[in-house]
């Protein structure tokens, strides 16, 4: 059951990664030069969270990022939304 969060509180951020990924690297590194906290969901140990991965992402790749029940995508899509503006407000609660 998801409950909104209260007022003022920014979404969670949840990235699904694996240990020998790069791109896992470098987007948890720009999240903490960001000042941001996240939860990190490890698929390869777990292959429960993988399936639940894909079904979410509808991708298999590494690394998945969420803001909340946004999905973002990838690295890449994620520096994007950065370079364009429109990642502080999704951190914010703003729809991307």
């Amino acid at each position: 059951m998801n409950v909104p969060a209260p007022a003022g509180t920014p979404p969670e951020i949840t990235v699904y990664t694996s240990a020998i990924c790069g791109y896992c690297v470098a987007a948890k590194t720009f999240l903490k030069n960001q000042g941001l906290a996240w939860t990190e969901v490890r698929v390869d140990l777990d292959p429960e969270a993988r399936a639940r991965m894909v079904e979410l992402a509808r991708r298999t790749s590494v690394p998945q990022i969420f803001v909340g029940d946004v999905h973002v995508g990838g690295y890449d899509d994620m520096m994007a939304l950065h370079r364009a503006g429109r990642f502080a407000p999704l951190l914010a609660g703003d729809a991307a």
